[in-house]
């Protein structure tokens, strides 16, 4: 019985479905069962979508607002937001987003990112450190008053001098405070006006190059993420991401993107 079976299936004939005659070749591609479904599966589907829209319509409230339905419109059948450029990117972001590309961007973060850290480096950010309000306590081996700390600002300038070992007009630098036995044997070189101004100018012009640097790199780490935003949204998903904040010229637009499971 089962080498009956076995001869009976081998036997068999393979039926395939026949191509377009070539008598009616100039009617295209003759349609096979698979493009059939295909095509079924999306007529069943959009069918569905204009069931649920036509649901949706009937119980929609006629007096019923949202500034999204002024502030959208539709292009090539998909909802875009109405938000002119001018208000999401500056100038100098559009001109860097149309003429150069997220390697570009990246490669010029990387290079104002390291001449800040230089220029840090170099400036310590010395008279900045001095203009931050401090506190400074003093322990007593004696307490008095049952107090075991005194803070500065309870001790005159004589007396904060003394206990810190150091000169009266040091008191207000937080940063480089010489003591007095360091002073005696410190050799200071003696400047001239002129030298005192030109150092004071080369001090300036360093830190307004740094306040400069600090913003370009603020500027261009804002145009990585819109374009690195922009080239997650190019690319396919089942499920089209939610827009949760606009961009602005500050910030980057703030997506939300579902999850999708990965083969």
């Amino acid at each position: 019985m089962s080498s009956w079976k076995k001869a009976s299936k081998s036997n068999q004939k393979v039926h395939r479905e026949r191509h377009q005659p070539e008598s009616r070749a100039h009617l295209g591609l003759l349609e096979k069962k698979k493009d059939y479904r295909k095509r079924a599966r999306d007529a069943e589907r959009k069918a569905k979508t204009l069931q649920l829209l036509h649901k949706r319509a009937l119980n929609k409230n006629p007096d019923e607002f949202y500034h999204h339905m002024i502030r959208s419109k539709l292009h090539d059948g998909e909802h875009h937001e109405e938000q002119g450029e001018k208000d999401e990117h500056s100038k100098e972001q559009l001109a860097l987003m149309e003429t150069q590309d997220i390697k570009y961007i990246t490669m010029k973060r990387t290079m104002e990112a390291k001449k800040i850290k230089r220029l840090q480096s170099q400036l310590h950010m010395i008279d900045f450190a001095n203009t931050v309000p401090n506190k400074h306590l003093f322990f007593e081996d004696e307490p008095k008053k049952n107090a075991e700390y005194v803070e500065a600002k309870e001790l005159s300038d004589m007396e904060l001098a003394e206990r810190l070992e150091t000169h009266p007009s040091m008191l207000d630098r937080k940063t480089n405070r010489p003591r007095l036995k360091d002073l005696e044997k410190l050799q200071i070189p003696v400047l001239s006006p002129e030298e005192i101004k030109k150092a004071n100018l080369l001090k300036l012009q360093s830190y307004q190059e740094l306040s400069k640097r600090i913003e370009r790199e603020k500027e261009l780490a804002v145009v990585q993420q819109k374009l690195e935003i922009k080239k997650a949204l190019q690319q396919p998903r089942l499920l089209k991401p939610r827009k949760k904040k606009p961009g602005t010229k500050d910030s980057a637009p703030v997506y939300k993107f579902s999850y999708e499971r990965k083969k």
